[in-house]
């Protein structure tokens, strides 16, 4: 499980995944490693709609779809990336800064860090905790379940 903390305008997730940073990395930067498991337990993407253009300034986009229909697009833009141990992405709608660090945690997986900061008030909710760590049990999930093929270090 996945712990995930409000601390003001911040919300802070940890988690210990099975996979090297390599791995990790290429999910969080990825059109299909992003559409497995962005949407946690409340939401799916379709693999279509995310688009990823890795670089400063560049940006990802992708839609979510709750279980009811409603769908929503979401754009983020990368103010910062050093592969493979750190993203840092805006989202614009809302001002929110993402960084997300990827560490060896010294037993072949890896120590992911998810710490957003500039939450608006209708953000800084146990919900949205809760939302933010079932995306990471999502990722740890998909981790799991899809693991490269020999010889290849990516899902």
């Amino acid at each position: 499980m996945t712990a995930a903390e409000l601390r003001g305008d911040e919300l802070i997730a940890e988690r210990h995944l099975a996979a090297e940073p390599t791995r990790v990395w290429a999910a969080f930067t990825s059109p299909a490693g992003i559409a497995a498991f962005w949407g946690g337990s409340h939401a799916t993407v379709p693999a279509g709609s995310v688009t990823v253009d890795l670089r400063p300034g560049g940006e990802f986009t992708l839609d979510t779809r709750a279980p009811g229909g409603a769908s929503h697009r979401l754009r983020f833009v990368y103010a910062h990336l050093a592969a493979p141990h750190e993203l840092v992405f805006d989202e614009p709608a809302t001002g929110i800064r993402t960084t997300v660090t990827i560490r060896p945690s010294g037993d072949g997986g890896t120590r992911l860090t998810v710490h957003q900061r500039r939450l608006p008030p209708e953000l800084r909710t146990p919900r949205a905790a809760s939302g933010l760590a079932s995306i990471l049990d999502a990722l740890a999930a998909h981790l799991r379940h899809h693991q490269p093929a020999p010889g290849r270090s990516t899902p």
